[in-house]
């Protein structure tokens, strides 16, 4: 074994995440530093001022703690760190191991320390979100955007999230550029929308030029866009020059801004005047906007994403043609968006079977 070389778990993970940058998205780089975050909370909380100092017996302490969270630590260290399920704790677990292998590469930790991480067993079910946006409850939030709040940017938000399909970071990235609403473009017949790769101006795409993508849109959600950027859409540019679709007062809004929107429109109180849930509206702390993920009626950007999808599918869209209008592979269709059941799948098939 190699002699170590002593390093605090802070700089050994600046070392790492300066090391990635050029190999990571940075969304993903932003993922790592927050999972590594709480690791090096964690040994500052531990008095663990050296990585040589780590075992097979810290780690798995570290785990637990993970696992069901930090009570019994100082709020100055562990705080905003809840318990975390399986799939989730699978993730920051092998994050850590990343990271451990890098420290057995700079002499900071024993080789075989990086495998002595017990990752959970996560089952097939424990992989997959059970949360989705019925189309039957886009279409009552899209009616009621429609009607009192028509081409705001809640509206398009929700609007093109459903029709599009696409990721939130997807939505963040079109510009004024990229719309086509009088389908004059000469390689696309009707309205559309040009969905751009552009890391070096601050919005990758998830699958980088292979999201590159043109998608069709209907003329009411093209009738609604234009009637957006005419009307309430602020006259910013973003800090590279560019024209966003989306604005703030600020520029192009952040993917979180997006995220909080669908969670936004989605609760039943606010679209209903109804909650499912038993609770008060006026008093709900699910009403404030920072809290309405914590709703269980809300729905995420992903969620507005798979029902979506789940609507293609039911209506007979073919499974390629669905795959390339939201840049995603037939394996993680199946598994992550097509939310059909058994029961609606078989009726498709009966359409094709002979009488």
């Amino acid at each position: 074994m190699s002699r170590l070389d002593p390093i605090e778990p802070d700089m050994a993970t600046q070392m790492y995440l300066s090391t990635r940058e050029g190999e990571l998205r940075s969304k993903t780089l932003t993922s790592q530093r927050y999972r590594l975050l709480a690791f090096t909370r964690w040994c500052r909380a531990e008095g663990i001022e050296n990585m040589n100092d780590l075992d097979g017996r810290t780690l798995h302490s570290f785990r637990a703690c993970r696992r069901t969270g930090f009570d019994d630590y100082d709020e100055e260290y562990m705080a905003g760190y809840d318990p975390l399920e399986p799939q989730t704790l699978h993730n920051h677990l092998s994050t850590l191991r990343v990271f451990l292998r890098f420290c057995a590469q700079i002499d900071a930790v024993p080789e075989e320390l990086p495998e002595k991480i017990i990752l959970p067993r996560v089952t097939e079910s424990q992989q997959v979100s059970d949360t989705t946006l019925d189309p039957n409850r886009a279409e009552e939030i899209l009616s009621y955007l429609d009607r009192y709040h028509y081409a705001s940017r809640k509206h398009v938000t929700a609007l093109l999230l459903w029709h599009l399909g696409c990721r939130a970071g997807g939505l963040r990235a079109i510009d004024l550029e990229d719309l086509d609403l009088e389908g004059s473009h000469p390689k696309v017949d009707g309205p559309a929308i040009h969905i751009v790769h552009r890391p070096e101006t601050g919005t990758p795409l998830k699958n980088g030029d292979k999201a590159t993508r043109w998608n069709a849109i209907n003329h009411y959600v093209a009738q609604t866009v234009e009637d957006y950027v005419q009307g309430p859409r602020k006259d910013v540019t973003d800090e590279y020059g560019r024209e966003p679709l989306l604005t703030t007062t600020h520029g192009r809004p952040r993917t979180g801004t997006i995220r909080n929107t669908a969670y936004w429109v989605s609760r039943p109180c606010w679209y209903d005047n109804s909650c499912p849930h038993d609770k008060d509206i006026e008093s709900c702390e699910w009403t404030e906007y920072n809290q309405t993920s914590q709703c269980p009626s809300s729905r995420s950007p992903h969620d507005f994403r798979s029902g979506s999808l789940t609507r293609h599918l039911l209506e007979g869209t073919p499974k390629d043609v669905t795959q390339d209008r939201m840049n995603l592979s037939e394996k993680v269709l199946d598994r992550h968006y097509d939310r059909r059941t058994a029961r609606e799948k078989m009726e498709q098939r009966r359409r094709y079977l002979p009488k």
